[in-house]
């Protein structure tokens, strides 16, 4: 069974991205592929970085960080669900990528990215090239949500479209294809 992660990126007070996490987490239980979990940042609350030695000798110094470290290290895969600050990701997610190098390596990504018109694109673009010189894979298939807000219910459920579902599951079955592919990259 391949370990999907899927990250919920924002951590600010009122944030909707948690709420689109988990349309994506229900979509994604339903592969039987997948062990899914979602890691939330909000969450996990990663301090700004403070590892005094590069990540990419894993001689880490504090136990936030190790844990983190064997977080990631286990998946096989991963969809980030970003919002778009500023045309760029949003800080905490910059910051939590940065905390490691070789837990990232020969890994798949999938994007799932919400907003107003531009529905996070621009914001991709830029996580995309962190995500590359991590030697992540970004998949080309991916979920853009424009006007994100319209979709969420009064008992703050996100309902996304039914296109947006389709692409879900595009981007998924992409996944599930780009993980057996890495997995010889990776040694295991």
């Amino acid at each position: 069974m391949l370990k999907l992660k899927i990250i919920s990126a924002t951590t600010r007070p009122g944030r909707k991205g948690p709420l689109v996490a988990a349309w994506l987490t229900a979509i994604a239980k339903n592969y039987p592929d997948f062990e899914v979990e979602l890691l939330d940042l909000g969450e996990i609350n990663l301090p700004m970085m403070d590892e005094p030695l590069h990540p990419r000798l894993r001689k880490y110094q504090h136990e936030h960080t190790r844990k983190w470290s064997a977080t990631i290290e286990e998946a096989d895969a991963f969809v980030i669900v970003t919002a778009e600050y500023n045309f760029g990701m949003p800080a905490p997610l910059k910051n939590a990528l940065d905390y490691l190098f070789q837990e990232w390596a020969y890994k798949p990504v999938g994007i799932v990215s919400y907003g107003g018109v531009s529905g996070g694109t621009r914001g991709v673009q830029m996580l995309k090239q962190v995500l590359t010189t991590l030697k992540m894979v970004p998949l080309t298939e991916s979920v853009t949500l424009a006007f994100f807000e319209q979709y969420i219910d009064d008992e703050g459920i996100f309902n996304a479209s039914e296109a947006s579902g389709k692409a879900a599951d595009i981007m998924l079955h992409e996944l599930i294809r780009w993980t057996a592919a890495l997995k010889s990259l990776r040694g295991n």
